[in-house]
């Protein structure tokens, strides 16, 4: 008890814009504090918590959340990501501003959305705030938004992008991308946009109209959003992350978050269509069973080995715990007020990604995509952990596929974005198939987009 009232008070001082004793003496002592939880060690590995029955330990809190972060480093010269055996990697781009989102068009060319966060008033004020701000830029998340979608083309075949324009620019954090027919689907943090597209053309400068607005507002704690087109075009899914860890802003700024929603693009309509998705980002199809996949960012502040990143297929109406429980049924007791109804009819979700990895990209990969043996699957863009002792994710993961469903060990896709003195070369984000079969990579502190590839007589 006592620690808890010592954690509500320094979080009060932290969270008070005004109050003038909040000098450098309180803010040595509260750092110090910060430094001191970095000292709350997994006891469980990673694949503990990675697959369709991960384990679960008992939560642990402490007076502050475990803080440890990778320092953005960037790629030194002719440094490289390590590829699964039997492939190699290059960099498909160079010198890009934070790219983060890929999406490849009928035509070969690549669509990076180079973005960051928009300006939130309200998700870093007080003290608090200044902490986390100081923790992002160590991580290297603290770039201005580009605000804009670069063009790749490789036109040559040779694996390296030898045209790079400004595809659409004046945007506002943008993230998810979709070509539908000739109608090009943007999905801002605060809108969802519709671009008329000409096939080969490399920037579009007529303006976008509007289809609707999406959840942002003065906090918009996790503003990507996504997009993805149901197999026949004439529906969209675009996720919307909550805007809180554990809507401790209250249920009211919850309001059509956390979830995935169904969109009618003709008639600019929407309706939820899976909830209780903490930070649902990519979303894939299945094709032998049609079923919609999302990835999915869990709860902080549960210690090191909680709560495990999750990857699920979606259906109607579908619910999955958030903020009330996780994984199913597992009560989270700090979110008031409590809900057991909800609770009871909580889905589980169909696969642990290992905890706070930061799992983002997800990409559907065909049998014999990169290597001749390797089944259908997804790989999966995990950004790295903030909250966890030692550090999780900062690689691609391939989850193997048998009928439709998760089988079989994780294979490492790409790795060694941090060194041995924990800081980050880079970190993986969004993940992409180009025409060849070959995999491209977003990393956002590296700055490169990476390609991997592995069939005879491909570069």
């Amino acid at each position: 008890m006592i620690w808890a009232k010592m954690k509500n008070w320094v979080f009060a001082r932290m969270s008070d814009n005004a109050n003038p004793r909040c000098g450098a003496a309180f803010v040595a002592v509260i750092a110090a504090l910060l430094l001191s939880a970095c000292g709350a060690t997994a006891r469980l590995p990673v694949s503990a918590g990675t697959g369709t029955h991960p384990q679960l330990p008992e939560p642990t809190s402490s007076v502050f959340p475990v803080v440890h972060v990778a320092k953005a480093k960037g790629w030194p010269e002719n440094a490289a990501p390590v590829a699964l055996a039997g492939t190699r990697v290059n960099a498909f781009a160079r010198g890009l501003v934070h790219p983060r989102w890929l999406y490849v068009l009928p035509n070969g060319d690549v669509l990076v959305a180079e973005t960051n966060a928009p300006y939130r008033p309200r998700d870093a004020g007080g003290l608090r705030g200044w902490f986390m701000q100081r923790f992002m830029k160590r991580a290297g998340a603290t770039v201005p938004s580009p605000d804009r979608i670069t063009l790749l083309r490789d036109a040559d075949g040779d694996g390296v992008a030898e045209l790079r324009t400004v595809f659409l620019s004046n945007l506002h954090s943008p993230f998810g991308m979709e070509l539908v027919g000739n109608s090009l689907y943007i999905a801002n943090t605060d809108a969802l946009l519709r671009f008329d597209y000409v096939p080969n053309a490399t920037r579009i400068l007529t303006p976008g109209e509007k289809v609707l607005d999406l959840p942002a507002g003065d906090i918009n704690h996790h503003w990507t959003k996504n997009v993805i087109a149901s197999p026949d075009g004439r529906q969209l899914f675009v996720t919307v992350g909550s805007n809180s860890n554990i809507a401790e802003n209250g249920l009211a700024a919850e309001a059509d978050r956390a979830s995935v929603w169904l969109v009618d693009p003709a008639l600019r309509s929407h309706r939820i269509f899976a909830s209780g998705l903490r930070n649902p980002n990519g979303m894939a199809w299945e094709p032998s069973t049609r079923k919609l996949w999302v990835v999915v960012n869990e709860r902080d502040e549960l210690g090191s080995d909680l709560v495990p990143d999750y990857m699920t297929s979606i259906a109607d109406q579908d619910f999955y715990g958030w903020p009330y429980s996780y994984f199913g049924a597992h009560v989270d007791s700090r979110v008031t007020p409590q809900r057991p109804d909800m609770v009871a009819t909580a889905r589980t979700p169909g696969y642990a990604l290992g905890p706070h990895t930061a799992s983002l990209g997800l990409a559907f990969a065909p049998a014999g995509t990169l290597r001749a043996t390797m089944p259908a699957g997804m790989f999966v863009g995990q950004h790295g952990s903030w909250n966890r002792k030692p550090f999780s994710g900062y690689k691609v993961l391939f989850v193997p596929f048998r009928d439709g469903l998760p089988a079989g060990n994780t294979i490492d896709g790409l790795t060694g974005f941090v060194n041995s003195a924990d800081e980050a070369y880079g970190r993986p984000v969004g993940v992409a198939l180009d025409r060849s079969g070959s995999l491209l990579v977003a990393d956002d502190v590296g700055n490169v987009i990476w390609r991997v590839s592995g069939h005879t007589g491909s570069p």
